[in-house]
C-alpha cells in the first residue's frame, strides 16, 4: 500500500501528523506575530496617530519586544519534545531498527 505524504500531515501516522500540525500551528503563530509586530512598529513610526492613541501603540511595542523574544526563544532553544519522547518510548516498544 502507498502511502501519499504532505507537508500538512495526512499521509504517515497519528504521531508523524501530529508532529507536522504542530509545527505548522507554532510557525504560523510565530509569523502572526512578526506581521503584528511590523504593523505596530508602522504606526508608531510612519502613520500620523493621535497623541493619546501613540501612547498606547508605544506600549504594544514593548508588550510584543516580549512575544517576540519568547517565540525566538521557543525556536532557537533546546527543549524537550512530547512528539519526540513519544516516538522513542514507541521506538523502544517496537525494536531499535523499526520505523514507526
Amino acid at each position: 500500500m502507498k502511502v501519499h505524504r504532505s507537508l500538512l500531515g495526512g499521509g504517515g501516522n497519528a504521531l508523524e501528523n501530529r508532529k507536522l500540525l504542530n509545527f505548522w500551528a507554532r510557525f504560523a503563530i510565530s509569523i502572526a506575530n512578526a506581521i503584528t509586530f511590523l504593523v505596530l512598529l508602522y504606526l508608531l513610526f510612519y502613520s500620523e496617530v493621535k497623541e493619546s492613541s501613540r501612547d498606547l501603540v508605544n506600549i504594544l511595542c514593548g508588550a510584543y519586544v516580549a512575544v517576540l523574544a519568547k517565540s525566538t526563544d521557543y525556536w532557537f532553544r533546546e527543549k524537550k519534545d512530547q512528539e519526540h519522547s513519544e516516538e522513542m518510548e514507541m521506538r523502544g516498544k517496537n525494536g531499535n531498527d523499526t520505523k514507526v
